[in-house]
């Protein structure tokens, strides 16, 4: 069995490759140390909180421990790449003209710039092993069916907090994580103790009431899972209070006291695009497919599609209260999207536009012409 991270020459030597590679954390975690997350997963999963995630369920056998994804793998190595902001999460939250853009979205897509680094330093492991015939390797970064947070706290990096999302000690809650799994047998680090106490901000600054308990989410009334995850048309119980948020949702990330302990990211790679600092949700309105794929290529946004974005911006244009936004509606009362349709009636409505019964009436959409009523 290898010595513990940090303890013996390839220990420090590996740290001192994650970190050259861009990673602000790194541990081991045995295959056996999250003993929890599969029945906590099934729990979760039958109370339908997962929504539209049917991939969860799909997976739930792989997603529940290490082995069930990759028998061979003996060892975990965790890893986390700091993404603090350099801007305010919540700096445009009174600017009802300007969509709000989640932190981690702001910048290129971080699969992108993450599994490349990823690859670098399984490659190296390999290599200081003993090739492939010693070391094998596998490396995740939030495409496949990996238990990322309980590994991560696992491994000693933070614990998951009452949103539910890792909380580092020297990071906050800005934290991409990712994972390598190998076949060597490495002495696993120390988990880490929770820390949140009493605190219950994250709680409590949920616009949407999405946590019915503590260290428990229910998607189905999370911003960031109605903006991203979710295709069909957003729950009228919950538009108002999306505000003007257009992808995914910090603020119970943006209010943990821990977040006064991380140091902002140095990436050049996160620096936020120009584009997304401040949109305009007139121009957002504008997109049609090609300009959405043009100005978001590299971007996570785009895995979203033009429709579901422009849902999403035709929400937080009505509730912006700003009549002059009724201008960039009117095209979309005809897009040829029903989703598009639906939220931009609603949104028409919202700011005072002229009801139309007899659209209504010749709607093919049930869906949209009952937003006319």
């Amino acid at each position: 069995m290898l010595a513990p991270m940090g303890v013996n020459d390839l220990g420090t030597r590996l740290r001192a490759e994650a970190r050259r590679l861009g990673f602000a954390q790194i541990g081991v975690a045995a295959t056996d140390a999250t003993p929890l997350a599969a029945g906590r997963l099934r729990d979760w999963l039958a109370d339908g909180c997962h929504g539209d995630m049917l991939w969860m369920a799909d997976t739930v056998e792989r997603r529940g421990t290490p082995q069930g994804l990759w028998p061979e793998v003996r060892s975990v190595i965790a890893l986390g790449t700091n993404y603090a902001p350099t801007l305010d999460p919540l700096r445009h939250a009174d600017h009802s003209d300007i969509g709000t853009v989640s932190v981690y979205a702001l910048g290129r897509d971080y699969h992108d710039i993450i599994k490349p680094r990823l690859k670098a330093l399984a490659g190296w492991l390999v290599a200081a092993t003993g090739g492939p015939d010693a070391a094998g390797v596998k490396v995740f970064v939030d495409t496949a069916p990996v238990m990322e947070k309980a590994l991560a706290e696992a491994a000693g990096l933070g614990w998951q907090g009452k949103h539910t999302n890792l909380v580092s000690r020297t990071h906050g809650s800005w934290l991409f994580l990712a994972a390598i799994y190998t076949t060597l047998d490495l002495e696993p680090d120390a988990p880490a103790a929770g820390a949140c106490g009493r605190c219950d901000r994250c709680q409590t600054a949920c616009p949407t009431n999405a946590f019915p308990a503590p260290y428990r989410l229910d998607a189905r009334r999370c911003i960031s899972y109605l903006t991203i995850e979710h295709k069909g048309p957003i729950p009228h119980e919950f538009r108002a209070a999306i505000g003007n948020r257009i992808y995914g949702c910090d603020d119970c990330l943006a209010v943990c006291p821990w977040n006064k302990f991380a140091a902002s990211a140095r990436d050049i790679a996160f620096e936020p695009r120009a584009e997304l600092t401040a949109p305009r949700l007139a121009d957002l309105l504008a997109l049609d497919d090609a300009a959405f794929r043009t100005v978001f290529a590299g971007s996570p946004i785009k895995r979203v599609g033009r429709d579901r974005f422009v849902r999403n911006a035709a929400i937080a244009a009505g509730n912006s209260g700003i009549p002059t936004l009724l201008t960039a509606l009117a095209p979309l009362l005809d897009d040829a999207s029903p989703v598009v349709r639906g939220a931009a009636v609603w949104a028409w409505r919202r700011l005072g536009g002229r009801v139309d019964l007899a659209r209504a009436a010749g709607e093919d959409d049930a869906d949209v012409a009952a937003e006319w009523v």
